[in-house]
């Protein structure tokens, strides 16, 4: 293994340890706005992805570029379909037609 590898998968893991570590201490009221307003990083995330892949040179580092751009783009998508939830919430809903009149008309029967 070469000492590059070495120090990339060390890196690998201790972001995900400490990633894990910071996230685990968020309260889950906080963990939809934080989601949402960190959209933009998570297409930081993507570019990374694809410098890695631009320097793969063997099978297991384009494993791991495939992996590094699969898990970042999922990361995108999640960003957005949670904070796509969140608005739905903050939307007016609709008010029931009162009760005694007819829906078409507005007449009352």
């Amino acid at each position: 293994m070469s000492a590059d590898l070495l120090f990339d998968l060390t890196t690998f893991v201790l972001a995900v340890l400490v990633g894990f570590e910071v996230i685990s201490k968020v309260p889950a009221t906080l963990h939809t706005p934080l989601m949402s307003g960190a959209n933009s990083i998570h297409g930081v995330v993507i570019i990374g992805a694809l410098l890695i892949t631009s320097s793969a040179h063997g099978v297991f580092d384009y494993i791991l570029a495939f992996v590094a751009t699969a898990f970042a783009a999922a990361n995108v998508i999640g960003g957005y379909a949670v904070t796509d939830r969140m608005l739905e919430m903050f939307k007016a809903k609709a008010a029931p037609p009162a009760p005694g009149r007819d829906d078409q008309t507005g007449d009352r029967g």
